[in-house]
């Protein structure tokens, strides 16, 4: 009798075989993505190092704007999927417009981004209407995820959201986890893998914690 393809005895096919069927379930996520026709959202009020924008100036002359959601420095996962982003951000850059979102006022967004190196253009909600609103799971206010507006002669609309979430398709390191036998589960990221030994053979002198 031939072996099914998909048993456990088969493990290599019934992963190919899984693979297969995820690629064609996502490319009819994304027919539908297109398809969509959105709805319309408030020009909402929002801030900057600059001072006070609204929602429609960070499109800086595109039709099409990408909003991440990133909960704010106090989110480790929120820093893992803007790591990953910021390493392809000028792809992105190429086809619309994109800002990083959370609620941490303008001068922490800042000094955060600066320290992890992210190219992100910024802008605060301030944990106000904007996210209360327009959070990525109408359950949840400050949920990570991202969100992506068209801006037309009407107003803008909102296209596409998505919420982030451990295990999730848009952080491409909890694929590589994965393949190591790592579930979402049991890892989880951090702001920093250094870890002090207890001494230094530089001296130890100027230690910034």
């Amino acid at each position: 009798m031939s072996q099914n393809r998909t048993s456990p005895a088969d493990p290599e096919a019934a992963i190919a075989e899984l693979e297969a069927q995820v690629a064609a379930l996502t490319e009819q996520l994304n027919a539908l993505r297109r398809a969509s026709r959105g709805s319309e959202v408030p020009d909402y009020s929002l801030w900057t190092l600059d001072g006070k924008v609204l929602l429609s100036d960070l499109f800086a002359g595109r039709d099409r704007l990408l909003a991440i959601h990133n909960m704010g420095q106090g989110c480790r996962y929120c820093a893992l999927w803007a790591d990953g982003i910021n390493g392809f951000l000028p792809h992105l850059e190429s086809a619309m417009a994109v800002v990083l979102l959370s609620k941490d006022p303008p001068e922490a967004q800042r000094r955060f981004a600066n320290a992890r190196g992210w190219r992100f253009r910024l802008a605060s909600h301030l944990g106000g209407d904007y996210i209360r609103e327009q959070s990525t799971n109408a359950d949840h206010e400050n949920m990570p995820g991202a969100v992506l507006y068209q801006q037309t002669d009407g107003g803008i609309l909102r296209r596409n959201a998505v919420v982030f979430g451990p295990g999730d398709m848009f952080c491409s390191a909890w694929n590589f986890l994965a393949l190591a036998g790592h579930g979402a589960g049991d890892w989880t990221p951090q702001f920093s893998y250094w870890q002090r030994p207890k001494s230094l053979d530089d001296g130890g002198l100027n230690i910034i914690d």
